[in-house]
């Protein structure tokens, strides 16, 4: 097999028999919705300032990959630059290249020339006003079908602080179907956050057959009175948003702090006897912080503005008020580039200096260490750091409000005990030791994400270890590849990593959770007081045999596993998947294991066996039907507690 073929076929394949039906399903009912409204139409803002065309350009100090537009350029020469872009980085799932994509405040596109786009791997767009409402793109920002021919694989780009007022016709050569709706059809570590969205929108590519999707994250966003389409999306987490509605779901599809959200239905049936749809739906959101971004103010300055912690939030941040938070000059910051030594970064905050990473690869042979509280460190572009020498990418300390956000964590080929560890060793759960952690000024980790082989070789113990309490993990993907640039990237012996996440920490917050393909626990849980909200986990494919991946004398590892010592703890709209496509003859005893304790209590559950490989034979602790190559699931229970499911 050559090396693009196994680029595109392991993950692509993994999920289309089981989901042809639904999809198709879906996507007919999503194309009659946008068909109809898109012979509407949706107001647009009015068109941008015209003015003499020259290039774009970058902000000198935020380096080559970051382009900054502004509203005095045409529309002809920003729509060259981002097709550009576009077209290197479409196809571009393991490569070196990272872009930033910046607007500052005001109007771009009209609706006689719209503005569309499409944004590939390892690609941000986002807005530098302080609020989203600050830049228009008339026209939209797309993700269709794009690295295998579907959108299973469209990982790590995002779309964030910025108001699409959605027109014009489509691109991708179908423009009657792409017509004024705007397209988000991604996978995992794919975020949307902070926008305002006028018109249609779909998260899924119906015009491009086949529409399978596998995401997907959402976060203090506006989409007016529209419906969102869900379509093939199997599962999806909108957090602090609004919304007209939902139009479907497939089996994991989970709200917390909604505006308009679906209502709670998971596990129950409709009036005619048919499953209702999977809506896990929490009224507010426990606790959560929004992720930093950079901005100009009213001087042209650039600055970053952190979000401050919420409890118990509904709706955005930024609709109606002010974002509450604080405002950092560019100048507390290091703003480093790729090839600086990490000694000159570790310095920098040693001395206070918050740290700003801009697009690129950065290679560590030592830990980048975090140690003052309420220090930034903010990726552009999907920033990249790979620990070359076996060891800890990046370290934080036991003390208050750090934020880590917008970064990918590549495993080095030589291993790595961790790739992120928050607070320090002895940080966790019953160990007596004093840290200064707080519930007031948590800290929190938003758009993180870990991989495990599939550019190179890659190599830990475990992807995040996070020892610190009130930690906010929000949309964290861990990922030991199933696919690579190479054949010889990925396997059972080669990319090895035992658990994706472990917590420690005690009242650590989980808001959009994915792991997948470890070779023990996708997520181990050892702290008091813990809470997930939305999980998706995928087993390990690449077993060679049962007694390769067994545990305690039971077959398999469970997707989410918490310790027996353990006595509270709460999860809502979790997914466990399993696809053993080595040996499909494979079993796991549960999708999910936890202590039984009156304290942990865990809601709507659903196992899945993709493809006809591999059978997981519980969903929890021995309870719920088994799935199987002959009935592929779903498997649902929507209450666990105590050894009893009501």
């Amino acid at each position: 097999m050559t090396s693009s073929a196994f680029g595109r076929t392991s993950t692509a394949a993994r999920r289309r028999n089981l989901r042809h039906s639904l999809t198709r399903a879906a996507a007919i009912a999503a194309s009659a919705a946008v068909a109809t409204a898109g012979a509407v139409g949706t107001a647009a803002a009015a068109p941008g300032r015209t003015g003499p065309a020259r290039p774009a350009i970058s902000a000198s100090v935020l380096g080559p990959n970051v382009v900054v537009f502004d509203p005095s350029m045409s529309t002809a020469e920003i729509q060259a630059k981002v097709d550009a872009i576009a077209n290197q980085q479409i196809t571009n799932q393991f490569g070196p290249q990272r872009y930033a994509l910046l607007f500052k405040p005001g109007t771009y596109g009209s609706v006689a020339d719209p503005l569309r786009f499409q944004v590939g791997f390892y690609t941000e767009v986002a807005g530098l006003g302080q609020n989203p409402d600050d830049v228009t793109i008339n026209g939209s920002v797309d993700v269709y079908n794009q690295s295998d021919g579907t959108a299973l694989d469209n990982f790590w780009r995002s779309l964030s602080n910025l108001h699409i007022a959605v027109t014009g016709p489509g691109g991708n050569g179908n423009s009657g179907c792409y017509a004024n709706t705007e397209f988000w059809a991604v996978s995992q570590a794919a975020p949307m956050r902070r926008m305002d969205v006028t018109g249609n929108t779909t998260f899924m590519d119906y015009c491009t057959g086949p529409s399978y999707a596998s995401g997907g994250f959402v976060a203090d966003t506006s989409f007016g009175g529209a419906t969102p389409i869900n379509g093939s999306q199997q599962q999806f987490y909108v957090r602090n948003s609004t919304m007209g509605g939902w139009s479907n779901g497939v089996w994991n599809q989970v709200f917390s702090g909604d505006v308009g959200a679906p209502a709670q239905s998971f596990g129950t049936t409709n009036a005619d006897g048919s499953a209702a749809a999977p809506y896990t739906t929490l009224d507010t959101t426990p606790v959560s912080r929004e992720k930093p971004y950079l901005y100009v103010d009213a001087h042209g300055a650039y600055r970053v503005f952190v979000p401050a912690a919420q409890k118990n939030s509904k709706g955005t941040t930024w609709q109606g008020g002010q974002t509450r938070g604080r405002s950092l000059p560019l100048s507390s910051f290091y703003v480093a580039k790729p090839g600086d030594s990490i000694a000159k970064i570790n310095s920098a905050l040693a001395q206070g200096r918050n740290l700003l990473l801009t697009p690129g690869v950065y290679a560590t042979n030592r830990s980048i260490d975090v140690k003052r509280a309420d220090t930034v460190v903010l990726g552009l572009g999907l920033a990249t750091i790979e620990p070359d020498a076996g060891n800890i990418a990046m370290t934080t300390a036991d003390v208050p409000g750090i934020d880590v956000a917008g970064i990918i964590f590549d495993a080095g080929a030589k291993k790595s005990p961790a790739l992120l560890r928050v607070g320090s060793d002895h940080a966790g759960r019953g160990h007596g030791n004093p840290h200064r952690s707080s519930a007031a000024d948590p800290t929190a980790l938003q758009d993180v994400f870990f991989r495990i082989g599939g550019a190179h070789v890659g190599r830990v113990d475990d992807g995040l270890v996070v020892n610190s309490d009130h930690t906010i993990l929000d949309d964290i993907w861990s990922w030991r590849a199933d696919h690579g640039q190479n054949a010889g990237d990925v396997g059972w012996t080669v990319n090895t990593a035992d658990n994706g996440v472990v917590v420690n920490g005690d009242d650590v917050t989980a808001t959009g959770l994915f792991a997948e393909h470890y070779q023990k626990y996708n997520v181990l849980w050892n702290g008091e007081r813990g809470e997930t909200i939305f999980f998706q986990n995928e087993l390990p494919y690449d077993a060679p045999d049962q007694a390769a991946w067994s545990q305690h004398g039971e077959p398999g590892y469970p997707g989410y596993k918490v310790a027996n010592s353990v006595r509270t703890h709460a999860a809502y709209g979790l997914g466990s998947y399993i696809y053993t496509n080595v040996n499909p003859s494979l079993h796991a005893a549960n999708g999910f294991e936890v202590p039984n304790t009156p304290g942990v209590a865990m809601h709507d559950m659903v196992t899945i066996s993709l493809n006809k490989a591999g059978t997981i034979d519980h969903v929890i602790d021995g309870v719920g039907a088994p799935v199987t190559p002959t009935f592929q699931g779903p498997s649902d229970v929507t209450f666990y507690s105590n050894g009893a499911t009501s």
